[in-house]
Formats: C-alpha cells, sequence, structure tokens
C-alpha cells in the first residue's frame, strides 16, 4: 500500500505522512486543520439529503402551481372585469356626454339664448319692416289722419275719418268719402293735436265715392305721403288708420294685415239712391270697421295707397275690406282743387235689370235727343254687351261705360225683337240719367 505523501510548506519538499520534521530544509511540519476538520467531519446521509432535497423541490413545485392558479384567477377576473367595463363603458360614455350637453345647453340658453333678439328684416326704400311692427311706417301718416264730423242743423249725426294729402301756401286739402259728409250741413275735422276746425267741402262725388274738404294751412299737423298701386302686390303687407266705431274712444286705431286683392269689382249701393252701382277697389284683410271710411289705407313705406270706403259684413264673412286706388281719388280732387265737378259720359236712358238667364239691362226709356237716340237705342232693347264686355245687370253697364271718356265712341250689342243688332254710339256729357 502506497503512503501518502505530504508538502513541505516551506520548501516544498515531498515527504512521508507523518513526518515531524523537512528532511531537505528541516523546518517542523505541521499538521492542516482542514485536514482535521476533515477527519473530525461526521459523515453525510445522502439518501436523507436527496429525500430532503426532494421535497423542497416538490414542495416549491406546489408552491409554483398554487401561484399559477392564483396568477390565472386573477388574470380570469380581471378578463370579466373588463368584459363588464367594456359593457358598461358606452352605457356610461353616452350618459356623461348627455350630461354634459344638457349643462353646456343651459349655460347657452342661460347667457345667450335670453338675450338674443331675433330679426327678420326687408328694407322696402326707406322703411325698415322688422318683428318691431311698422311702427315707422305708421308714425309718417298718423298724425296726417282726422276724425271728420258731420254736422245736421248743428247736431252731430255722423263721423269718419280722413286724410291731410297735400298743401298749398295757404290751405290743407283733406281726402274722405262722399258717404262720410253726404246731407252734412256742416263739416268739421279733429286733429291728432286735439283741436277741432271747421271746413269747406270743395266737392264730393257719389260714383267714386270721394269728397274734398279745405282747411286753413296753419292747422294741419303734417302731410301724408301719396303712394302708388301700380307696383302693389297681392300679399303686400297694408295698414289703416282711423277712428271705427265710437271716435271718442278709438280715434287714430291702427290695424294692420295684407293686400288680398286688386282691381276687385264689388257692386254696392249708391249713397244718395236706391240703385246699386259697381266699384273697382283693392281688397284688404287689415280691420276695417264703421267710422274707418275715409282714412288711409298704406303699403309698409306708409305711403296712402287707398282710401278706406266699405267692408262685407255678415256672421260669415270676416277679413273682407275694400279701399278706393288713390290714383282714383288724386284725379278727382285735383279736379275739384281746379274748381271743376267729376263728369262722366251718358247715353240718356233710363235703365231696369234683365231677369234671364244671362242678363243683361232693359232700356226703360230714351231721352230725345241723347247720343242714345241719335245712335238707335230703343225703348225694350236688352244691351248685352259694350264692346267686347258682357253685361249681365245696368250696374256693369255703368261700370265699363264709365272708363271711357266723353266723346269716345262705342259699341252696344242689343237684343230687339229677337234679333241681335250692334249700335255704335258716340258718348256725350252732362246728362243726368246713365
Amino acid at each position: 500500500m502506497e503512503k501518502k505523501k505530504i508538502t513541505c510548506s516551506e520548501c516544498g519538499e515531498e515527504l512521508a505522512e507523518g513526518a515531524k520534521f523537512c528532511t531537505n530544509c528541516g523546518s517542523e511540519i505541521k499538521e492542516k486543520k482542514r485536514s482535521r476538520a476533515k477527519k473530525d467531519a461526521p459523515e453525510i446521509d445522502i439518501t436523507s439529503l436527496k429525500s430532503e432535497l426532494k421535497e423542497e423541490i416538490l414542495k416549491e413545485m406546489h408552491e409554483d402551481d398554487e401561484q399559477k392558479k392564483r396568477e390565472q384567477k386573477a388574470e380570469e377576473i380581471d378578463l370579466n372585469e373588463f368584459k363588464s367595463k367594456i359593457k358598461i363603458y358606452p352605457i356610461l360614455s353616452c350618459v356623461t356626454t348627455l350630461v354634459l350637453c344638457l349643462i353646456a345647453f343651459g349655460f347657452f340658453y342661460n347667457y345667450y339664448m335670453k338675450n338674443l333678439v331675433i330679426e327678420t328684416t326687408r328694407t322696402e326704400k326707406e322703411v325698415t319692416v322688422n318683428e318691431n311692427g311698422i311702427s315707422d311706417a305708421v308714425e309718417k301718416v298718423y298724425d296726417a289722419t282726422v276724425v271728420v264730423e258731420s254736422y245736421l242743423n248743428g247736431r252731430l249725426y255722423a263721423t269718419g275719418s280722413g286724410f291731410v294729402y297735400k298743401t298749398d301756401d295757404n290751405y290743407g286739402y283733406i281726402l274722405t268719402n262722399d258717404h262720410v259728409i253726404n246731407g252734412a250741413t256742416e263739416v268739421k275735422v279733429l286733429f291728432s293735436n286735439d283741436k277741432r276746425e271747421n271746413v269747406k267741402v270743395l266737392g264730393s262725388d257719389s260714383y267714386s265715392d270721394i269728397a274734398l274738404l279745405r282747411v286753413d294751412k296753419d292747422s294741419v299737423v303734417t302731410v301724408a305721403e301719396i303712394g302708388s298701386t301700380e307696383a302693389l302686390k297681392v300679399g303686400d303687407t297694408a295698414f289703416a288708420v282711423g277712428a271705427p266705431l265710437d271716435s271718442s274712444a278709438y280715434a287714430w286705431t291702427v290695424t294692420r294685415g295684407v293686400i288680398s286683392g286688386k282691381n276687385r269689382t264689388v257692386e254696392v249701393s249708391a249713397s244718395n239712391s236706391r240703385s246699386s252701382q259697381v266699384m273697382e277697389v283693392l281688397q284688404t284683410d287689415a280691420a276695417i270697421n264703421s267710422g274707418n271710411s275715409g282714412g288711409p289705407l298704406c303699403n309698409s313705406n306708409g305711403e296712402v295707397i287707398g282710401i278706406t270706403n266699405m267692408k262685407l259684413a255678415s256672421s260669415s264673412i270676416e277679413g273682407m275690406g275694400f279701399a278706393i286706388p288713390i290714383e282714383t281719388a288724386v284725379n278727382n280732387a285735383e279736379k275739384f282743387i281746379n274748381g271743376g265737378t267729376v263728369s262722366y259720359p251718358y247715353l240718356g236712358v233710363a235703365l231696369l235689370d234683365a231677369t234671364t238667364e244671362e242678363g243683361g239691362a232693359i232700356v226703360q226709356e230714351v231721352e230725345k235727343g241723347s247720343p242714345a237716340d241719335k245712335g238707335g237705342l230703343k225703348t225694350g232693347d236688352i244691351i248685352i254687351k259694350i264692346d267686347d264686355k258682357d253685361v249681365t245687370s245696368s250696374s256693369y253697364l255703368k261700370y265699363n261705360l264709365y272708363k271711357h271718356e266723353i266723346g269716345d265712341k262705342i259699341k252696344l250689342t242689343v237684343k230687339r225683337d229677337g234679333e241681335t243688332k250692334v249700335l255704335e254710339i258716340t258718348l256725350g256729357s252732362n246728362g243726368e240719367k246713365a
């Protein structure tokens, strides 16, 4: 058996195990503690160590499995929460958006909408029409409007309206209706400044229903602006100013509407006779009442376009008022100012409405030497046409006749003894009959 050797720590000489001194250098050989420690160390139980190691590994594996299960469960919980949140988030988002919108609208309404003034405007000449109304236009004619008072033997028996349409160096001229002052022995007007003045009737015409009054210029408050019906359209704004019903309570009442129709032909009773007549008028739905007669009907620019003179009234009719076109009124007024009268062409016949289905005008009497007599018209003839216009009644015959001037030639189609004849007649003047 080979002996184990040791090495000298001083010179490195190999020596036999158990040597006390080095044979080379003589140094004392010291025994290493590590050797002693190893010698004294107890023998390790490898089987037990393996068993313990295995248990630790299994324990760690078990702990790892438990950790994985916990992590997997946590992931499942997170996934479920995420799915739940995915469902809830859109609802929460919608609700939140709605609430924010309501809050924003609340602020918007409180700070903007409450102070917002919506104004729809259109400009017609120098007057602006907007949702504040037509006050600017009314101002232009308001103080030019007057209350017309008709007296009979010192007693007030009728009132109407009128307006100052022009002035000259000495006088103011007021237009009104003939039927407002017809039969009066004295006429007065009341201005918007509460001053009452006597006036002179310069002229009147029952057929056109126009009368002209004259007052001292110093009494005039303001003058109305005269417009035109030429450019007037159905649907245009219109308003009336007047003294409806009780003039002491409702004078200078303003009513607003639109032009409902132009060139309307309306049959009415003449103010000084039992016969009827046809007038060509403007139609409006602005409220017209008794007492408005003679007052101005104006456009949205405050210009007078007509003189209100009548309305259709019944339980089944509402908003049908009428006015004489301003051109007709001014034309007649100028004749009165110049000292003239309103004259119409005449035939020189007495007429009666035919009772046949097609209508017509029956000649009851022919004035000797009249245009009708000279043209060959005879008693008993039924006039069915004037020029190319059908004659349905004596009123419509006069309506179409008065569109002509004195001296014009017209053609009358008549029925006589079952035959139809056409007569040519030159119109005359100064006749008291048609």
